[in-house]
């Protein structure tokens, strides 16, 4: 996994202008427009087209590979703005922190691990039910989606473990009313998850009891190395990042009289002595001592 995550972050180092900007603000208006077709259309066509359906894909439906990712989390229409509200602030926020490559590849892993997960369990239920249920083909499309309908949910809410690693101690309101640090409530997210997947197992039902854990798989690759520096003891980072940072600021020194500036972005090269009317800021996030200009102190791939 500390492998995968470092390809990860070489690779977006390397291709800065690949993702799509503002993922979340699309995923989230999409989502929105979705639930209020869904309120309008009493049949329930509109939400059967965009699920998704393994058996309807090899047929060539293949936008329900992605549409399912816009699906209601129900009909309630206070809940789905609340949700809504929630997945455009931590997305957004993620974006900014670990920039539109790193963030749009967390969110393609996701739906790439539900939609491989979704197409091995139709192949298993397939197998094995197609030989004892008569007219398998016929009702085929009723046993699928009593046995998994892929929502995204888990996927989303996956956001909510990100985030609090990065900023455990923001707060945010919860139900716009009671103030709440983002550890805790990752938390409360975490119980959720496991409640989900007991109740499941205790219903006897194993497929959907991996939703959850799918969902964490994805959070793990890209978010385990930060996991690890976490649960580190605090003393120690904070006597290794002392004497790091005092050694890098003597090199800073030396580099400064050497090349007559203070200043220099890791990203672009821009010194104060080149523009000095630009701002720079050092990163605390970063492992050692790097400066960055104002254009990329939000948008950049922390230094490991």
């Amino acid at each position: 996994m500390r492998a995968l995550s470092k390809a990860i972050d070489r690779f977006c180092t390397k291709h800065r202008r690949f993702g799509i900007p503002q993922l979340m603000r699309y995923i989230v208006f999409i989502s929105a427009a979705v639930f209020v077709i869904n309120m309008m259309d009493r049949t329930g066509t509109f939400l059967f087209i965009l699920t998704f359906h393994p058996g309807r894909i090899l047929r060539g439906e293949i936008w329900r590979l992605v549409t399912w990712v816009f699906l209601p989390l129900n009909n309630n229409l206070f809940f789905t703005a609340i949700m809504l509200y929630f997945y455009y602030f931590i997305g957004s926020s993620l974006d900014r922190e670990w920039g539109t490559p790193k963030f749009t590849i967390y969110y393609i892993f996701g739906v790439l691990l539900n939609v491989i997960y979704g197409f091995l369990m139709w192949f298993i239920v397939n197998s094995s039910l197609a030989a004892s249920v008569p007219d398998f083909a016929v009702i085929s499309d009723l046993l699928w989606f009593r046995t998994l309908w892929l929502v995204p949910d888990f996927l989303n809410l996956s956001m909510f473990f990100a985030f609090a690693v990065l900023f455990p101690d923001h707060r945010v309101l919860l139900f716009f009313i009671i103030p709440i640090k983002m550890k805790w409530m990752a938390i409360l997210n975490a119980c959720y998850f496991a409640y989900s997947v007991l109740m499941n197992i205790f219903n006897g039902d194993y497929v959907r009891a991996l939703l959850p854990i799918v969902a964490l798989l994805n959070f793990i690759i890209i978010c385990g190395d930060d996991v690890l520096k976490s649960l580190r003891p605090y003393a120690s980072r904070k006597s290794a990042q002392t004497i790091s940072f005092k050694k890098a600021a003597r090199d800073a020194q030396r580099e400064y009289d050497d090349k007559h500036y203070r200043h220099k972005c890791a990203v672009c090269g821009k010194t104060d002595a080149e523009n000095p009317g630009l701002e720079f800021r050092y990163c605390s996030r970063c492992n050692g001592y790097h400066c960055f200009c104002a254009d990329h102190i939000n948008n950049h791939v922390h230094f490991q």
